[in-house]
């Protein structure tokens, strides 16, 4: 598969998680997918490593916290070979009345027309400070 059609991979990706479609995102994703979060595990519940099923039942629990899902949008990316890298922005409001506005840095790997691995980079104190601190 070539750089391009890799890179329209990885933006249905944010697509399908804008429009609220976690099955559809993951349907987008090899089923052996590694998706890692930064951040430090014992601090912050939401940092490791996920498969597939753990990542679904993140997604969907951070859907039911929001008022209207969360809004990704790609700010740009770039492709070379199985690897795409994408600076994207995030934005959704809770219930809670607090606001998700997140910056993010992906690497992401597709073989085979399917998302194999993914590295997320994102502001670990804002993750906290929205979706964690009483």
């Amino acid at each position: 598969m070539n750089s391009q059609k890799n890179k329209e991979v990885a933006e249905k990706l944010f697509d399908c998680i804008s429009e609220g479609n976690i099955d559809d995102a993951a349907n987008l994703m090899g089923d052996d997918i590694s998706w890692w979060i930064s951040g430090k595990e014992s601090e912050l519940p939401f940092a490791g490593v996920y498969n597939k099923e753990r990542l679904k039942k993140l997604f969907n629990r951070m859907n039911r916290q929001l008022l209207n899902g969360l809004k990704m949008t790609v700010k740009s990316s770039i492709a070379e070979g199985d690897k795409v890298a994408m600076e994207v922005e995030s934005y959704g409001e809770l219930k809670n009345g607090r606001v998700y506005n997140q910056q993010y840095h992906f690497l992401i790997t597709v073989v085979d027309a399917k998302i194999a691995n993914v590295k997320e980079y994102l502001d670990t104190q804002h993750v906290y400070s929205v979706w964690v601190q009483q």
